[in-house]
Protein backbone atom coordinates (compact mmCIF):
# COMPACT_ATOMS: atom_id res chain seq x y z
CA UNK A 1 0.00 0.00 0.00
CA UNK A 2 1.43 3.44 -0.90
CA UNK A 3 1.45 5.99 1.88
CA UNK A 4 1.37 9.73 1.43
CA UNK A 5 5.14 9.85 2.16
CA UNK A 6 5.60 7.85 -1.25
CA UNK A 7 3.52 10.25 -3.26
CA UNK A 8 5.43 13.35 -3.52
CA UNK A 9 3.91 16.83 -4.53
CA UNK A 10 0.47 14.52 -4.54
CA UNK A 11 0.71 13.45 -1.24
CA UNK A 12 1.01 17.42 0.12
CA UNK A 13 -1.80 18.36 -1.80
CA UNK A 14 -3.86 15.30 -0.07
CA UNK A 15 -2.64 15.98 3.07
CA UNK A 16 -3.59 19.75 2.58
CA UNK A 17 -7.05 18.53 1.84
CA UNK A 18 -7.28 16.36 4.86
CA UNK A 19 -5.81 18.96 7.08
CA UNK A 20 -8.51 21.66 5.42
CA UNK A 21 -11.61 19.20 6.40
CA UNK A 22 -10.40 18.48 9.96
CA UNK A 23 -10.53 22.36 10.79
CA UNK A 24 -13.80 22.89 9.53
CA UNK A 25 -15.06 20.59 12.13
CA UNK A 26 -13.43 22.00 14.33
CA UNK A 27 -13.44 25.54 14.11
CA UNK A 28 -16.52 25.21 12.92
CA UNK A 29 -17.89 26.20 10.05
CA UNK A 30 -18.57 30.27 10.41
CA UNK A 31 -14.91 30.41 11.73
CA UNK A 32 -13.16 27.84 9.01
CA UNK A 33 -15.15 30.86 6.25
CA UNK A 34 -13.72 33.39 7.98
CA UNK A 35 -10.28 32.99 8.21
CA UNK A 36 -8.84 29.42 7.08
CA UNK A 37 -11.14 29.05 3.77
CA UNK A 38 -8.82 31.87 2.04
CA UNK A 39 -5.75 30.01 2.76
CA UNK A 40 -4.24 28.59 -0.51
CA UNK A 41 -1.49 25.81 -0.47
CA UNK A 42 1.41 27.64 -2.45
CA UNK A 43 3.86 25.15 -2.93
CA UNK A 44 3.20 21.33 -2.81
CA UNK A 45 7.03 20.16 -4.14
CA UNK A 46 8.58 20.00 -0.57
CA UNK A 47 7.47 17.43 1.92
CA UNK A 48 8.79 18.86 4.64
CA UNK A 49 8.14 22.27 4.44
CA UNK A 50 4.64 23.55 3.87
CA UNK A 51 3.97 26.72 2.33
CA UNK A 52 0.61 28.56 2.64
CA UNK A 53 -0.84 32.00 1.17
CA UNK A 54 -3.53 34.04 2.40
CA UNK A 55 -4.36 37.05 0.49
CA UNK A 56 -3.39 39.85 2.93
CA UNK A 57 -1.03 40.64 5.99
CA UNK A 58 -4.19 41.13 8.12
CA UNK A 59 -5.54 37.35 7.92
CA UNK A 60 -1.81 36.27 7.54
CA UNK A 61 -1.15 36.92 11.20
CA UNK A 62 -4.48 36.20 12.73
CA UNK A 63 -3.70 32.42 11.69
CA UNK A 64 -0.51 33.27 12.44
CA UNK A 65 -1.23 33.85 15.88
CA UNK A 66 -4.67 31.38 16.47
CA UNK A 67 -3.55 28.15 14.22
CA UNK A 68 0.28 27.94 13.47
CA UNK A 69 1.20 25.46 15.89
CA UNK A 70 -2.41 23.16 15.03
CA UNK A 71 -1.66 23.38 11.34
CA UNK A 72 1.71 21.58 12.35
CA UNK A 73 0.26 19.23 14.27
CA UNK A 74 -2.30 18.63 12.01
CA UNK A 75 -0.10 17.82 9.14
CA UNK A 76 2.41 15.48 10.97
CA UNK A 77 -0.72 13.95 12.03
CA UNK A 78 -0.78 12.60 8.22
CA UNK A 79 2.51 13.64 6.72
CA UNK A 80 5.44 13.03 9.96
CA UNK A 81 8.26 14.10 7.07
CA UNK A 82 6.43 17.69 7.76
CA UNK A 83 8.70 20.08 10.16
CA UNK A 84 7.33 23.44 9.50
CA UNK A 85 4.60 24.90 7.99
CA UNK A 86 4.98 28.77 6.72
CA UNK A 87 1.26 31.43 6.13
CA UNK A 88 2.85 34.05 3.88
CA UNK A 89 0.51 36.93 2.40
CA UNK A 90 0.14 36.36 -1.80
CA UNK A 91 -2.29 39.13 -2.79
CA UNK A 92 -3.37 36.99 -5.37
CA UNK A 93 -4.14 34.17 -3.73
CA UNK A 94 -8.10 34.87 -3.51
CA UNK A 95 -10.34 36.90 -5.29
CA UNK A 96 -11.10 39.86 -3.55
CA UNK A 97 -14.30 41.36 -5.47
CA UNK A 98 -17.40 40.43 -3.05
CA UNK A 99 -17.14 40.85 1.10
CA UNK A 100 -19.15 39.12 3.44
CA UNK A 101 -21.95 39.67 6.20
CA UNK A 102 -20.65 38.35 9.06
CA UNK A 103 -22.52 37.92 12.76
CA UNK A 104 -19.93 36.80 14.97
CA UNK A 105 -20.59 36.95 18.77
CA UNK A 106 -18.79 40.01 20.22
CA UNK A 107 -16.63 38.15 22.52
CA UNK A 108 -15.31 36.49 19.61
CA UNK A 109 -15.01 39.25 17.06
CA UNK A 110 -13.47 38.19 13.16
CA UNK A 111 -12.99 39.47 9.96
CA UNK A 112 -15.73 39.25 7.08
CA UNK A 113 -14.34 36.58 4.89
CA UNK A 114 -13.62 37.09 1.61
CA UNK A 115 -14.85 35.89 -1.69
CA UNK A 116 -18.72 35.18 -0.76
CA UNK A 117 -22.19 37.06 -0.40
CA UNK A 118 -23.54 37.23 3.11
CA UNK A 119 -25.57 34.39 4.44
CA UNK A 120 -28.07 35.80 6.67
CA UNK A 121 -30.07 33.32 9.19
CA UNK A 122 -33.38 33.01 6.87
CA UNK A 123 -35.05 32.76 10.39
CA UNK A 124 -35.14 36.39 10.34
CA UNK A 125 -36.90 37.86 7.96
CA UNK A 126 -39.21 40.50 7.21
CA UNK A 127 -42.33 37.95 6.94
CA UNK A 128 -41.66 36.49 10.61
CA UNK A 129 -40.99 39.81 12.00
CA UNK A 130 -44.41 40.31 13.97
CA UNK A 131 -45.56 44.36 13.71
CA UNK A 132 -47.52 46.41 15.62
CA UNK A 133 -47.40 50.13 17.07
CA UNK A 134 -44.47 49.89 19.00
CA UNK A 135 -42.17 48.68 16.09
CA UNK A 136 -43.86 49.85 13.05
CA UNK A 137 -42.29 52.88 11.98
CA UNK A 138 -38.67 50.89 12.30
CA UNK A 139 -39.89 48.37 10.09
CA UNK A 140 -41.45 49.91 7.51
CA UNK A 141 -38.33 51.78 7.47
CA UNK A 142 -36.04 48.91 7.03
CA UNK A 143 -38.05 47.15 4.21
CA UNK A 144 -37.50 50.99 2.63
CA UNK A 145 -33.94 50.57 2.92
CA UNK A 146 -34.04 47.09 1.25
CA UNK A 147 -35.65 48.65 -1.60
CA UNK A 148 -34.09 49.03 -4.94
CA UNK A 149 -33.00 51.86 -6.44
CA UNK A 150 -31.40 54.60 -4.47
CA UNK A 151 -32.02 54.73 -1.24
CA UNK A 152 -34.26 57.36 0.62
CA UNK A 153 -32.68 58.25 3.86
CA UNK A 154 -29.24 56.90 4.94
CA UNK A 155 -28.53 56.63 7.51
CA UNK A 156 -31.08 54.23 9.04
CA UNK A 157 -30.31 54.48 13.00
CA UNK A 158 -32.53 51.90 15.48
CA UNK A 159 -32.48 51.61 18.86
CA UNK A 160 -34.04 49.78 21.69
CA UNK A 161 -33.22 47.98 24.55
CA UNK A 162 -31.80 44.68 24.34
CA UNK A 163 -33.77 41.49 22.57
CA UNK A 164 -36.27 43.78 20.93
CA UNK A 165 -35.80 43.37 17.18
CA UNK A 166 -32.69 45.23 15.88
CA UNK A 167 -31.07 42.62 14.69
CA UNK A 168 -33.84 40.99 13.46
CA UNK A 169 -34.90 43.61 11.61
CA UNK A 170 -30.98 43.85 10.33
CA UNK A 171 -30.97 40.66 8.94
CA UNK A 172 -34.25 40.81 7.78
CA UNK A 173 -33.11 43.96 5.63
CA UNK A 174 -29.43 42.43 4.47
CA UNK A 175 -31.41 39.54 3.28
CA UNK A 176 -34.01 41.23 1.17
CA UNK A 177 -31.76 44.06 -0.16
CA UNK A 178 -29.62 41.14 -1.77
CA UNK A 179 -32.30 39.23 -3.10
CA UNK A 180 -33.04 42.56 -4.57
CA UNK A 181 -30.23 43.09 -6.16
CA UNK A 182 -27.64 40.14 -6.76
CA UNK A 183 -24.93 41.96 -7.99
CA UNK A 184 -24.75 43.95 -4.77
CA UNK A 185 -22.40 43.76 -1.59
CA UNK A 186 -22.96 43.92 2.24
CA UNK A 187 -21.44 43.54 5.24
CA UNK A 188 -22.77 43.14 8.82
CA UNK A 189 -20.72 43.54 12.09
CA UNK A 190 -20.87 44.16 15.52
CA UNK A 191 -19.56 47.84 16.55
CA UNK A 192 -16.90 45.77 18.92
CA UNK A 193 -16.00 43.75 15.31
CA UNK A 194 -15.80 46.99 13.72
CA UNK A 195 -13.21 48.57 16.53
CA UNK A 196 -11.61 44.82 16.58
CA UNK A 197 -10.69 45.05 13.50
CA UNK A 198 -9.75 48.42 13.03
CA UNK A 199 -7.00 48.19 15.74
CA UNK A 200 -5.45 45.15 14.08
CA UNK A 201 -5.43 47.03 10.72
CA UNK A 202 -3.39 50.12 12.27
CA UNK A 203 -1.33 47.38 14.19
CA UNK A 204 -0.75 45.61 10.47
CA UNK A 205 -0.60 48.66 8.54
CA UNK A 206 -3.19 48.04 6.57
CA UNK A 207 -5.77 50.70 7.24
CA UNK A 208 -6.37 51.64 3.49
CA UNK A 209 -7.39 48.21 2.96
CA UNK A 210 -9.61 47.91 5.91
CA UNK A 211 -11.43 51.59 4.67
CA UNK A 212 -11.99 50.32 0.93
CA UNK A 213 -12.74 46.84 2.25
CA UNK A 214 -15.97 48.94 4.53
CA UNK A 215 -16.36 51.66 2.11
CA UNK A 216 -16.47 49.77 -0.91
CA UNK A 217 -19.59 47.62 -0.32
CA UNK A 218 -23.71 48.69 -1.15
CA UNK A 219 -24.68 48.08 2.28
CA UNK A 220 -23.09 48.56 5.51
CA UNK A 221 -24.85 47.63 8.67
CA UNK A 222 -23.09 47.98 12.07
CA UNK A 223 -24.96 46.54 15.40
CA UNK A 224 -24.60 47.48 19.31
CA UNK A 225 -22.82 51.02 18.34
CA UNK A 226 -23.54 51.64 22.13
CA UNK A 227 -20.04 49.70 22.92
CA UNK A 228 -17.25 51.81 20.67
CA UNK A 229 -18.66 54.42 23.47
CA UNK A 230 -14.81 56.75 24.74
CA UNK A 231 -13.23 55.22 22.31
CA UNK A 232 -11.85 58.12 20.28
CA UNK A 233 -9.72 56.59 17.55
CA UNK A 234 -12.38 54.14 16.62
CA UNK A 235 -15.18 56.89 16.77
CA UNK A 236 -13.00 58.68 14.13
CA UNK A 237 -12.82 56.43 11.86
CA UNK A 238 -16.40 55.25 11.97
CA UNK A 239 -17.38 59.52 11.85
CA UNK A 240 -15.43 59.25 8.08
CA UNK A 241 -16.85 56.05 7.19
CA UNK A 242 -20.37 57.46 7.83
CA UNK A 243 -19.68 60.59 6.21
CA UNK A 244 -18.49 58.45 3.07
CA UNK A 245 -21.43 56.08 2.82
CA UNK A 246 -23.88 59.52 3.29
CA UNK A 247 -22.00 61.89 0.95
CA UNK A 248 -21.61 58.56 -1.94
CA UNK A 249 -25.89 58.37 -1.48
CA UNK A 250 -25.25 54.20 -0.05
CA UNK A 251 -27.19 52.30 2.54
CA UNK A 252 -25.79 52.92 5.85
CA UNK A 253 -27.78 51.06 8.77
CA UNK A 254 -27.15 50.98 13.19
CA UNK A 255 -28.70 50.00 15.73
CA UNK A 256 -27.76 50.91 19.29
CA UNK A 257 -29.50 50.63 22.49
CA UNK A 258 -31.05 54.14 22.68
CA UNK A 259 -31.08 57.38 20.63
CA UNK A 260 -27.79 59.21 19.02
CA UNK A 261 -27.83 61.66 21.56
CA UNK A 262 -28.30 59.73 24.16
CA UNK A 263 -25.03 57.43 23.43
CA UNK A 264 -22.38 57.69 25.62
CA UNK A 265 -18.90 58.64 25.66
CA UNK A 266 -19.47 60.00 22.16
CA UNK A 267 -18.29 62.93 20.54
CA UNK A 268 -21.40 65.64 19.56
CA UNK A 269 -20.48 65.81 15.94
CA UNK A 270 -20.87 61.56 15.26
CA UNK A 271 -23.68 61.78 17.70
CA UNK A 272 -24.97 64.79 15.33
CA UNK A 273 -24.49 62.35 11.97
CA UNK A 274 -25.93 59.69 12.93
CA UNK A 275 -29.18 61.60 13.91
CA UNK A 276 -29.44 63.07 10.39
CA UNK A 277 -30.46 60.15 8.72
CA UNK A 278 -33.83 58.58 10.06
CA UNK A 279 -34.25 57.85 13.93
CA UNK A 280 -36.56 55.15 14.44
CA UNK A 281 -36.97 53.46 18.08
CA UNK A 282 -38.12 50.43 18.87
CA UNK A 283 -40.33 50.56 22.18
CA UNK A 284 -40.33 47.45 24.48
CA UNK A 285 -43.63 45.26 23.19
CA UNK A 286 -46.88 45.94 24.63
CA UNK A 287 -49.35 42.34 25.83
CA UNK A 288 -51.17 42.35 22.38
CA UNK A 289 -47.79 42.19 20.99
CA UNK A 290 -46.53 39.70 23.31
CA UNK A 291 -49.03 37.49 22.28
CA UNK A 292 -49.22 37.95 18.64
CA UNK A 293 -45.14 37.13 19.34
CA UNK A 294 -46.15 33.58 21.28
CA UNK A 295 -49.11 32.86 18.59
CA UNK A 296 -46.31 33.42 15.91
CA UNK A 297 -44.05 30.55 17.23
CA UNK A 298 -46.66 28.53 18.01
CA UNK A 299 -47.89 28.28 14.07
CA UNK A 300 -44.39 27.16 13.17
CA UNK A 301 -44.96 24.29 16.04
CA UNK A 302 -48.36 22.56 15.34
CA UNK A 303 -47.85 19.66 16.89
CA UNK A 304 -47.11 21.57 20.46
CA UNK A 305 -50.46 22.14 22.55
CA UNK A 306 -50.20 25.25 24.99
CA UNK A 307 -53.15 26.51 26.90
CA UNK A 308 -54.05 30.18 26.55
CA UNK A 309 -53.53 30.40 30.34
CA UNK A 310 -49.94 29.53 29.88
CA UNK A 311 -49.76 32.20 27.24
CA UNK A 312 -51.12 34.57 29.28
CA UNK A 313 -48.22 33.82 31.87
CA UNK A 314 -45.37 33.92 29.56
CA UNK A 315 -47.31 37.28 28.03
CA UNK A 316 -47.87 39.07 31.19
CA UNK A 317 -44.52 38.20 32.93
CA UNK A 318 -42.01 38.04 30.42
CA UNK A 319 -42.23 41.71 29.74
CA UNK A 320 -39.26 43.87 28.35
CA UNK A 321 -37.29 41.49 25.72
CA UNK A 322 -39.03 39.65 22.73
CA UNK A 323 -35.72 37.52 22.75
CA UNK A 324 -36.07 36.32 26.35
CA UNK A 325 -39.92 35.95 25.84
CA UNK A 326 -39.18 33.98 22.82
CA UNK A 327 -36.45 31.77 24.81
CA UNK A 328 -39.11 31.19 27.95
CA UNK A 329 -40.88 29.33 25.40
CA UNK A 330 -38.36 27.61 23.59
CA UNK A 331 -37.20 26.24 27.12
CA UNK A 332 -40.72 25.27 28.31
CA UNK A 333 -41.12 23.33 25.33
CA UNK A 334 -38.19 21.21 25.29
CA UNK A 335 -38.47 20.72 28.86
CA UNK A 336 -41.62 18.90 27.88
CA UNK A 337 -41.26 17.07 25.24
CA UNK A 338 -37.92 16.00 27.09
CA UNK A 339 -39.92 15.17 30.08
CA UNK A 340 -42.77 13.75 28.06
CA UNK A 341 -44.65 15.98 30.33
CA UNK A 342 -48.15 17.99 29.29
CA UNK A 343 -47.65 21.48 29.08
CA UNK A 344 -49.93 23.12 31.91
CA UNK A 345 -49.73 26.54 34.33
CA UNK A 346 -48.26 24.43 37.28
CA UNK A 347 -45.43 22.77 34.90
CA UNK A 348 -44.95 26.13 32.96
CA UNK A 349 -43.90 28.18 36.73
CA UNK A 350 -42.19 25.10 37.91
CA UNK A 351 -40.01 25.15 34.90
CA UNK A 352 -39.76 28.84 34.22
CA UNK A 353 -39.52 29.73 38.21
CA UNK A 354 -36.48 31.87 37.86
CA UNK A 355 -36.98 32.95 34.39
CA UNK A 356 -40.90 34.23 35.64
CA UNK A 357 -39.11 35.78 38.81
CA UNK A 358 -35.84 37.85 37.22
CA UNK A 359 -37.94 39.49 34.83
CA UNK A 360 -40.14 40.60 36.98
CA UNK A 361 -37.29 42.37 39.13
CA UNK A 362 -35.15 43.43 36.11
CA UNK A 363 -36.30 47.13 35.35
CA UNK A 364 -33.92 49.07 33.39
CA UNK A 365 -32.73 52.84 33.73
CA UNK A 366 -33.49 53.21 29.95
CA UNK A 367 -36.95 51.69 30.92
CA UNK A 368 -37.60 53.36 33.96
CA UNK A 369 -36.69 56.89 31.58
CA UNK A 370 -39.11 55.90 28.81
CA UNK A 371 -41.87 55.88 31.48
CA UNK A 372 -41.46 59.09 33.26
CA UNK A 373 -41.10 60.90 29.50
CA UNK A 374 -44.45 59.20 28.70
CA UNK A 375 -45.92 59.91 32.16
CA UNK A 376 -44.92 63.51 31.70
CA UNK A 377 -45.38 64.21 28.06
CA UNK A 378 -41.72 64.89 27.86
CA UNK A 379 -38.95 63.74 25.69
CA UNK A 380 -36.24 61.06 27.05
CA UNK A 381 -33.53 63.00 26.24
CA UNK A 382 -34.96 65.98 28.18
CA UNK A 383 -34.25 63.81 31.20
CA UNK A 384 -30.46 63.76 30.42
CA UNK A 385 -30.55 67.55 29.08
CA UNK A 386 -28.89 70.41 31.07
CA UNK A 387 -32.26 72.09 31.30
CA UNK A 388 -32.83 73.26 34.90
CA UNK A 389 -36.21 73.90 34.56
CA UNK A 390 -39.09 72.53 36.91
CA UNK A 391 -41.35 70.81 34.16
CA UNK A 392 -38.16 69.23 33.90
CA UNK A 393 -36.23 68.79 37.14
CA UNK A 394 -38.82 67.32 38.81
CA UNK A 395 -39.45 64.55 36.43
CA UNK A 396 -35.95 63.81 36.11
CA UNK A 397 -35.95 63.46 40.23
CA UNK A 398 -38.06 60.94 39.99
CA UNK A 399 -36.14 59.33 37.12
CA UNK A 400 -33.83 58.92 39.57
CA UNK A 401 -35.41 57.99 42.71
CA UNK A 402 -37.12 55.47 40.67
CA UNK A 403 -33.72 54.07 39.47
CA UNK A 404 -31.84 54.27 43.09
CA UNK A 405 -35.16 52.17 44.11
CA UNK A 406 -36.20 49.87 41.44
CA UNK A 407 -32.31 49.06 39.86
CA UNK A 408 -29.20 47.73 41.24
CA UNK A 409 -27.44 50.30 39.83
CA UNK A 410 -24.63 52.39 41.94
CA UNK A 411 -25.34 56.17 42.58
CA UNK A 412 -22.44 56.84 40.22
CA UNK A 413 -23.55 54.83 37.68
CA UNK A 414 -26.93 56.36 38.20
CA UNK A 415 -25.60 59.82 37.52
CA UNK A 416 -23.96 58.83 34.73
CA UNK A 417 -27.40 57.43 32.82
CA UNK A 418 -28.98 61.13 33.30
CA UNK A 419 -26.06 63.08 31.51
CA UNK A 420 -23.35 62.23 33.43
CA UNK A 421 -24.36 64.05 36.39
CA UNK A 422 -22.62 63.56 39.85
CA UNK A 423 -23.60 60.90 42.33
CA UNK A 424 -24.67 63.70 45.00
CA UNK A 425 -27.10 65.10 42.44
CA UNK A 426 -28.63 61.91 42.37
CA UNK A 427 -28.78 61.61 46.09
CA UNK A 428 -30.36 64.85 46.30
CA UNK A 429 -32.94 63.38 44.07
CA UNK A 430 -33.58 60.64 45.94
CA UNK A 431 -34.18 62.43 49.04
CA UNK A 432 -36.11 65.69 47.48
CA UNK A 433 -38.72 62.96 46.08
CA UNK A 434 -38.87 61.44 49.37
CA UNK A 435 -40.03 64.42 51.00
CA UNK A 436 -42.29 65.38 48.90
CA UNK A 437 -44.16 61.95 48.66
CA UNK A 438 -45.13 62.66 52.43
CA UNK A 439 -46.41 66.27 51.92
CA UNK A 440 -47.27 66.68 47.63
CA UNK A 441 -49.97 64.31 46.74
CA UNK A 442 -49.67 65.05 42.71
CA UNK A 443 -45.94 63.97 43.25
CA UNK A 444 -46.91 60.66 45.21
CA UNK A 445 -49.88 59.81 43.21
CA UNK A 446 -46.87 60.12 39.63
CA UNK A 447 -44.84 57.71 41.66
CA UNK A 448 -47.05 55.37 42.55
CA UNK A 449 -48.62 55.07 39.32
CA UNK A 450 -45.32 54.67 37.36
CA UNK A 451 -44.11 52.12 40.34
CA UNK A 452 -47.44 50.02 39.19
CA UNK A 453 -46.46 50.02 35.71
CA UNK A 454 -42.64 49.34 36.05
CA UNK A 455 -43.18 46.43 38.20
CA UNK A 456 -46.32 45.23 36.06
CA UNK A 457 -48.77 45.15 39.64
Amino acid sequence: MRTLEQDGSDAVAKAWAHVRGNLRRSAGQRLFDQWLKPAVLIDASDSDAIRLGLPSAFMTQWVKNHYADRLLLEFKAVLPSVRSVGIETVKEAVPQRVLTAADAAPQAPAAAPLGERPAFDSRFSFDRFVVDGSNRVAFNAARAVAEPGAPRFSPLYLHSGTGQGKTHLMYALGQAFLEANPQATAIYMPAERFMFEFVQALKARETIAFKARLRGVDLLMIDDLQFIGGKDATQEEFFHTVNEFMSSGKRLVIAADRAPQALEGFEPRLAGRLGSGLVADIKPPEPELRRAILARKLEELPEVAMPDDVIELLASRITTSVRELEGALNRLIAYAQMNGEAITIDYAVQTLGDTLRSAQRRITIDEIQRAVSAHFDLKQLDLISARRAVAIARPRQIAMYLAKRLTTRSLPEIGRKFGNRDHSTVIHAVRRIEELRVKDGEIDGAVRTLLRELEGA
